[in-house]
This record gives structure tokens, C-alpha cells and sequence, in this order.
């Protein structure tokens, strides 16, 4: 969800993996931990923090072999409650993608990485029916079903929340991710594909899109969800859409 790479700091974690460079901000820490505080238990904080690192992990190097895949030099950056996957630049000082943008392939890149999500949720599923535990219709909800005496009562409650939480955050953050609303994923397919259908006004079309989504979202989320932070994350990308449309002078569809 990240427009522009945060700067560097002496906290940042860094390492390679499978020779895609991450950088996590510190930031990313503290706001993981933040979501899972009302969990009480420290343990099942730890979990939380851990499922969101893995998952946008995960995520991003959907977006980064992808990248890979169209001969791009990726590298993943973590901060605050997203992820940013970009590509090194070329010696002439711009990435391929920017040489030969090509929307086809920027669609499959930001499809990737809810795609990724999706693959890591279809794992925990099949390891969970491998070991022969029930699922629940509310599975992603923290209603995984251990059969009894399996595990102690403490054991059963954490692998209840770590199995619930990969389900949550892979699926249903996954599919947020899809919807229509810039910078999201979905907001990138979506502007992809106004362009390829009308290059002229395809990204006034997409941000018009982004504003009446994003908006929908931000009010389902505080008049049905009950959710005071769907409400702002929404409200807030429905009015950064609309502030690029004012930008470009807001005209007819």
C-alpha cells in the first residue's frame, strides 16, 4: 500500500531472501503489534505479529517473482501496516517495467500477491485436514475445531489463533487488497485496465472508480462492520483518489 519507498533508519532489519533484498522498518513492528493488543495475552501477540510478517512476506514476494519472472531486479521493503515491492533500477537509471510498461504484465504483478496469499492459505488448509483437524464454518474467524484431548487447553488456543489468523489475513485481507481502490492492488488492475481499454482518460476513469469504492468501503465499514479503522483506511485512500482527480482538474467520466 505504499507510494514511495519510507527513508532508512538505524533500526531497519534487513536481509536477502532467495535474492530479493527486504528491508522491514521498525514501523512495521510497532503497528503489527498495535492490531493484535486487544488480544490481551502476550503470546497471542507475538503470533499475530508473526502471521502479519509471514503473510506480507509472502505477499510481496508474490509481487517480487513475478517481477523476476519479466526480468526485473526486486526488492521488498515493509513499513507500517504494507509492503513495497520494487524494482532496481537499470543502469540507464529506469526499471524495465518503466521502459516497457506492457499492462498485461503490470496486472499479473499486482494480481501476484493476493495470489501468493491465497496459495499460503490453501497450505494451511491442507495441512489442517492432513492432521486431521475439523474446520469450523468460521474458520477464518477463530473458529477452528481441535479435536478434543488432541492438545492442552493453552496449545489448542494458540493453534487456534495462528491458524485463524493465517486464514484472516491471507483471505480476507486478500481480498480487500483486490478491491478497485488506489494504491491497492486492485486499484493498479483495475487502473491497468481502463487504460488498455480507453489510453486517454483510463486513469480518470480508475480514480473515479477509487473514489466511489473506496468511499462504499469506508461506510460499510463503520455503519455495518463496526469497524472504526476499515471506516478510516477507506475515507482516507477515497480522498487521496479524489485529490489526484482534483489534480489533473476533475472533468466528465
Amino acid at each position: 500500500m505504499l507510494l514511495a519507498e519510507p527513508s532508512r533508519t538505524s533500526l531497519d532489519l534487513s536481509f536477502t531472501l532467495a535474492g530479493v533484498p527486504v528491508r522491514v522498518h521498525p514501523l512495521f513492528w510497532l503497528v503489527a503489534a498495535f492490531l493484535g493488543f486487544s488480544a490481551g495475552d502476550p503470546v497471542f501477540v507475538v503470533i499475530w505479529v508473526a502471521v502479519v510478517f509471514v503473510s506480507i512476506l509472502v505477499h510481496e514476494f508474490g509481487h517480487a517473482f513475478a517481477m523476476r519472472r519479466y526480468g526485473e531486479s526486486p526488492r521488498v521493503v515493509l513499513h507500517a501496516m504494507g509492503g513495497l515491492t520494487m524494482a532496481e533500477p537499470t543502469p540507464w537509471g529506469r526499471t524495465l517495467a518503466n521502459v516497457s510498461p506492457g499492462g498485461r504484465q503490470q496486472i499479473l504483478i499486482s494480481a501476484a500477491g493476493p495470489g501468493a496469499g491465497f496459495v499460503l492459505a490453501g497450505l494451511v488448509l491442507a495441512v489442517m485436514i492432513g492432521a486431521g483437524l475439523t474446520l469450523g464454518v468460521g474458520t477464518a474467524f477463530g473458529l477452528v475445531q481441535v479435536s478434543e484431548g488432541a492438545l492442552q487447553s493453552n496449545a489448542v488456543r494458540y493453534l487456534d489463533a495462528l491458524i485463524s489468523s493465517l486464514l484472516w489475513v491471507n483471505v480476507a485481507w486478500g481480498v480487500i487488497n483486490l478491491l478497485p481502490v488506489y494504491p491497492l492492488d486492485g486499484g493498479n488492475i483495475s487502473r491497468q485496465l481502463f487504460l488498455m481499454a480507453d489510453p486517454l482518460q483510463g486513469v480518470r476513469k480508475s480514480l473515479w472508480v477509487s473514489v466511489g469504492v473506496g468511499a462504499a468501503a469506508a461506510a460499510l465499514g463503520l455503519l455495518v462492520l463496526n469497524s472504526v479503522y476499515i471506516g478510516v483506511l477507506f475515507g482516507l485512500l477515497a480522498f487521496s483518489s479524489y485529490g489526484m482527480l482534483r489534480g489533473q482538474g476533475v472533468g466528465r467520466l
